[in-house]
């Protein structure tokens, strides 16, 4: 998101518009040049330290739980502590699946406007990009879970996932035309998605669209009632977590990034994967030994 990319390890000046986009916001007033030395960057907060964001490990699964009522709107600190756990326990090779969920009536409110301020719109926009490069950076598959509104940064977190779970009272908005804004993580991420017409759609008229919706243009791969949400849930962890933690990263690797390839080049790129990396793995060896001895697989991970 070229917008929000604005902390540097070098000088850099933007120049001319006067305003600077803030994402899933509004804008600010920057000048007519400005000119940014060193970095904004501040150590991101450990994991004992959060304080909108509920961690819990089981086994070889990482759930995030944002915890900032009642709507989880995003502030620096939350958006912080997203790409901090993302970032975390996608770096361990003992995590298999990160799943995001809410322990709030909302999944996410979307940006808090009050952190728009001239004084804080730099570091504002650092948390912003840092967490949704988070979400799409780490090789780890990233489980989603909406019962409840996504509206501006929270349906963004949604699209960005790799896996969706919904009930019929999720609701997916990008409100920010409503604003005099656009948000151009969405307006680059859901053409891929949904197709350009209804990107266009829901970016154009800012309305929400029901879980049912989100369904069947592809932005959610469940829907279920909401006494069945956790059984679903339970449900796919299960069948994510029972692979190879390494396949489960290579298959991401192939399929993300093969998107907006032509058809020859993205084949040709998950064929490298397949033939360069997969093959060295002991449990790509493990799994067809299992297929012949017709037993189900150990895998090591490795």
């Amino acid at each position: 998101m070229s917008e929000v990319g604005i902390a540097c390890s070098d000088s850099r000046k933007y120049q001319d518009t006067g305003t600077i986009h803030t994402g899933s916001g509004s804008m600010a007033k920057i000048g007519r040049e400005v000119e940014l030395l060193g970095t904004l960057s501040v150590p991101p907060p450990k994991i004992e330290e959060f304080q909108h964001v509920k961690v819990r490990v089981e086994g070889d699964v990482a759930r995030l739980t944002l915890n900032r009522p009642e709507h989880n709107l995003l502030n620096e600190r939350m958006l912080s502590e997203i790409a901090a756990g993302i970032n975390t326990f996608g770096e361990r090779n003992a995590v298999k699946l990160i799943v995001l969920d809410s322990a709030c009536k909302a999944f996410c409110g979307g940006i808090e406007l009050g952190e728009y301020t001239q004084r804080r719109v730099f570091q504002m926009l650092e948390a912003f990009h840092s967490a949704f490069a988070a979400m799409l950076d780490t090789a780890t598959p990233v489980l989603v879970v909406v019962n409840g509104g996504a509206y501006g940064g929270g349906a963004e977190l949604a699209a960005l996932a790799d896996l969706v779970i919904a009930t019929p009272k999720a609701r997916f908005a990008q409100p920010e035309i409503k604003l005099g804004v656009f948000p151009p993580l969405a307006a680059a991420v859901l053409p891929y998605i949904l197709g350009p017409k209804q990107a266009l759609e829901l970016v154009l008229t800012g309305e929400a669209i029901t879980g049912e919706r989100a369904l069947e243009l592809g932005l959610v791969n469940w829907l279920v009632p909401e006494a069945e949400l956790q059984k679903k849930v339970d449900e796919v962890i299960a069948k994510v977590s029972a692979q190879s933690g390494p396949v489960l990263t290579m298959a991401k690797k192939a399929i993300l990034n093969s998107l907006g390839l032509p058809l020859r080049d993205g084949v040709r790129n998950s064929m490298k994967v397949f033939l360069n990396e997969l093959a060295e793995l002991e449990d790509s060896q493990e799994g067809l030994r299992a297929l012949v001895e017709k037993r189900a697989p150990k895998w090591k991970n490795r």
